[in-house]
């Protein structure tokens, strides 16, 4: 089997792991850290729409992704370290041992992913969401009830952050995205595309469900607390899920599950 040991971790060959929470904070250039085992055997599948670039992986773990090591491009070089020097190189305590350097992909114009919309489509627009968790339950959610693609806008934060991905069990690295610029401006693009515009909000009289989709739909969630801006809702259908016991509303990521499979219920499986 093809593995590179490292024994130093100040080993040149190894910087783009080194560090990895500062990394976080301050970018990567285009690339990203992926980590456990199932989101790197979603990132080496042929469902990723990322380029694995590296692997950077304990010795005692080397055995159970043999067949991923065995599949990669020989291009795509596979570190091997021991626990100590792992935990060195990554900064912190890495139970895992398992990370994987890749790039990310690039994302379409909103208009290239809306040039050919289906009646059975479903969308995603996520405003102002800057949780990761939040960001990585949106697009586990959107690939597990078949969403066309998630379509952030220029305030929410990065959904190729580690723990987004380690979130969203990989779904962050094979769902089709693209960000856009105001949220007012993904509404437009989606009805300009003939698609309805659900805004998911406490403040809506129509419950979702009572709401029966007759054609492409996008379900836009807005962060917790803020909500979405009345601006955007005005210009959508305002659907919303009756709260009990005073509460006001959902986490965002519950709330994106309830819709989706609402709006997906009875349509054919993708």
């Amino acid at each position: 089997m093809r593995t590179i040991s490292i024994n130093d971790p100040d080993d040149a060959r190894i910087s783009g792991f080194r560090d990895i929470r500062e990394r976080d904070l301050t970018g990567r250039e285009g690339l990203f850290v992926a980590e456990g085992e199932v989101v790197v055997r979603v990132l080496a599948s042929t469902a990723s729409r990322c380029r694995p670039r590296a692997l950077l992986l304990a010795e005692k773990r080397v055995a159970a992704l043999s067949d991923v090591i065995a599949a990669l491009a020989p291009s795509v070089p596979v570190y091997v370290a021991g626990q100590t020097v792992l935990d060195r190189i990554a900064g912190f305590p890495l139970h895992r041992g398992i990370l994987a350097l890749g790039e990310k992909p690039v994302a379409p114009p909103v208009e290239h992913l809306l040039a050919a919309v289906a009646d059975e489509d479903v969308f995603v627009i996520a405003s102002g969401i800057g949780n990761h968790d939040n960001m990585g339950g949106v697009f586990r959610n959107a690939a597990a009830f078949g969403a066309r693609a998630v379509l952030l806008d220029e305030t929410c934060c990065d959904p190729f952050y580690r723990k987004a991905i380690r979130v969203s069990v990989g779904a962050v690295l094979r769902t089709p995205f693209t960000v856009g610029g105001s949220a007012e401006d993904l509404v437009a693009a989606m009805q300009t595309a003939g698609v309805e515009v659900l805004a998911l909000t406490p403040s809506a009289t129509l419950r979702l469900a009572d709401y029966r989709p007759k054609g492409p739909v996008a379900l836009m969630v807005g962060s917790e607390g803020p909500g979405l801006p009345r601006a955007v809702i005005d210009r959508c259908r305002a659907v919303g899920v009756p709260m009990a016991g005073g509460f006001d509303s959902l986490n965002v990521a519950v709330t994106s599950a309830l819709a989706l499979h609402h709006v997906t219920s009875g349509r054919p499986a993708g």
